[in-house]
């Protein structure tokens, strides 16, 4: 059965998501600092931290994070010339800001959830060096909640608002950079109870929530602004984690992916059964590969290293089994081994190959005592980063021989997925005291229009077809529309400039992203005038794209993309006239269309169209 044929209810499948959302705010959750992204060469200065998990207040210590300490890393921070105390954690959080307070407590009531009587913030031990101060900062504001599919109902355990974590930047020689230009952006967290029961339903459901923060229009746009976890198991698996899934579009083949992983292990834990296998404590098998061709063992070794091996009882031609597309669970086994530092390992359902000779593994089954239906894992490294990895490896297979895992996974690219670190617990929550829990006052929150009742008012209201009302209503541009149409400018007008001419000029190698919701509305406004032709507003458009310090204006009038101005209307027009006498005396308005054209190309498409017409038929009444 291939991985897009499984009988899901009979798999016994349970999924539910988290849903993160940046929220569009002047500052940050905590502080003053602006909530604008930077480019890391903008960085004006850098500074250094190590993190080490602490004890909750029952005295217990996360498995997640107790994992991460066990990699020796500095972190690396990039400050800005707007990076603050708070930011750098040398000064206590300010109060939660209030434009996020009021934003999440919107989106509560879209949700339908019940706010809770007290915020009270919470820290959250995250010593990955996502966070300077080693936790995050997460409040929860509402429960129960509920939203609606084609397969059932979807309840909202609860909505968190929370602080974004640092921006990864690069990995380092000495550990991560990361950038603190996203650090402490308010972040929504909507979890769902495990309602979800097919990979459609997942996508729907997600689909459903996306739309309702978009229609609040006070959510931030754009890649890497909206993430969502899956929780996914099966009848016979564990709850997995899928952390980073950017895309709606990959929700579906996760889900579907995860699912055809899990039982693949289960069918693996069952033939391990049968096999009566175990797995063995690692020893050093380094004589084997004295004088070895092999590049990556002889690397190792000429450094100083050393080779650890393990003997899988039972896993011959098991640890080679695909699992997932282009994932074995050698694979899962390698995972655990880079999380330690190493590059990967050897094993000898692969072998030989990569310079290993056939005899070379003879001798490493040998010096661990492996029998034909055993397997033999390797790792080839610096002599403490292989004992700790190939650790890692034995304990991974050892949860193989169990069955699946719970633990949490990165998403890749391609829909699968790859160890991150064992599911966090309770022990990781305690208490903020440095700021004051909020009571959240829904009495002057109100409900936002959806954006599906938007697409329908665009229709009504603005005789905008279907096609074009959903991309406005979608678009992220949806509240330049709104604000350009309340203040006067031609619906179809602006719809078309938000939306077709705006695609047209990415296709044309603009930077469009470079130019601000002020200097579209202010090039709409321009054209309302009649100060700008509409025939020039892409070129507006375009111009600030490559200029985005100036206004619309001042690129109207260093362009030269200005109307003509009435006089300079008339005057084109009646010279045209004057040349195509003969024809108006003959034709009356029935020369109008020929001349239109002449008229506008005279003019350069420096005038508005209505206003040439206008004049080019008052020009041929006084003739006719």
């Amino acid at each position: 059965m291939s991985e897009r044929d499984h009988d899901y209810e009979d798999a016994g499948l349970v999924a539910g998501l988290e849903i993160h959302q940046q929220l569009d705010t002047a500052t940050k959750l905590f502080c003053d600092c602006p909530t604008e992204l930077r480019e890391p060469e903008e960085s004006s200065r850098r500074f250094t931290r190590y993190l080490h998990p602490t004890r909750s207040e029952l005295g217990e210590l996360d498995d997640a994070a107790l994992e991460e300490s066990r990699v020796d890393r500095e972190f690396e921070y990039l400050a800005y010339d707007t990076t603050c105390l708070v930011e750098e954690d040398e000064e206590p959080p300010h109060r939660l800001d209030e434009e996020a307070m009021e934003t999440t407590l919107e989106i509560a009531q879209l949700l339908d959830a019940r706010p809770v009587d007290q915020a009270n913030v919470m820290r959250k031990l995250v010593v990955d060096g996502s966070n300077t101060s080693g936790f995050q900062r997460s409040t929860l504001i509402a429960t129960d909640g509920e939203i609606e599919t084609e397969e059932g109902s979807v309840r909202i355990e609860d909505l968190l608002l929370e602080e974004e974590s640092a921006k990864r930047v690069e990995e380092t020689e000495e550990g991560v950079r990361y950038s603190l230009d996203r650090l402490g952006i308010p972040l929504v967290e909507i979890g769902t109870s495990p309602d979800i029961r097919s990979p459609a339903q997942a996508r729907e459901a997600a689909e459903r929530i996306g739309m309702l923060l978009r229609s609040t229009g006070k959510v931030k746009r754009g890649l890497g602004t909206i993430r969502q976890d899956v929780n996914v198991s099966i009848a016979e698996g564990a709850r997995v984690e899928i952390k980073g899934v950017q895309s709606l579009d990959d929700i579906d083949d996760i889900v579907r992916t995860e699912v055809g992983r899990q039982l693949e292990l289960v069918a693996i834990r069952d033939e391990l059964a049968a096999r009566n296998a175990a797995v063995d404590q690692p020893e050093d098998v380094t004589e084997v590969f004295a004088g070895t061709d092999s590049g990556v063992i002889g690397g190792a070794l000429s450094s100083g290293g050393s080779v650890m091996g393990v003997r899988l009882r039972g896993f011959d031609g098991l640890v080679g089994r695909e699992i997932a597309p282009n994932r074995r669970l050698g694979t899962e086994l390698s995972d655990h081994a880079k999380r330690h530092g190493a590059g990967g390992i050897f094993h000898t359902d692969e072998l030989p190959a990569y310079g290993v000779t056939e005899g070379e593994v003879a001798d490493l089954r040998e010096a661990v005592d492996a029998e034909p239906e055993d397997a033999v894992a390797i790792v080839a490294d610096s002599g403490e980063t292989a004992r700790t990895a190939i650790g890692a490896v034995a304990d991974r297979a050892r949860a193989a021989v169990a069955g699946v895992p719970e633990e949490t996974r990165g998403a890749n690219e391609d829909g699968t997925t790859r160890y991150l670190r064992p599911l966090p617990g309770a022990a990781r929550m305690y208490p903020e005291t440095d700021v004051p829990p909020v009571k959240p006052d829904r009495s002057e929150v109100e409900t936002p229009e959806l954006l599906t009742e938007k697409v329908g008012r665009y229709e009504r209201e603005y005789d905008l077809d279907r096609g074009l009302a959903e991309q406005v209503a979608y678009g992220r541009r949806m509240p330049v529309f709104e604000r350009a149409v309340g203040e006067g400018v031609d619906p179809t007008l602006a719809a078309t400039t938000l939306e077709s001419t705006v695609t047209e000029l990415r296709r044309d190698g603009v930077a469009i992203e470079n130019v601000s919701e002020e200097q579209f509305a202010g090039a709409l406004a321009l054209a309302r005038d009649d100060d700008l032709p509409t025939g020039n507003v892409g070129d507006l458009l375009s111009a600030l794209a490559d200029a985005p310090e100036l206004t619309a204006r001042e690129a109207v009038e260093r362009e030269d993309l200005g109307g003509a101005s009435e006089d300079e209307v008339r005057e084109a027009v009646r010279e045209v006239v004057e040349r195509n006498e003969e024809q108006v005396h003959e034709e009356g308005m029935g020369a109008f269309s020929g001349l239109m054209g002449e008229a506008m190309g005279a003019l350069g498409g420096q005038a508005d169209g209505e206003a040439v017409s206008a004049a080019l038929r008052e020009e041929i009444q006084k003739r006719s």
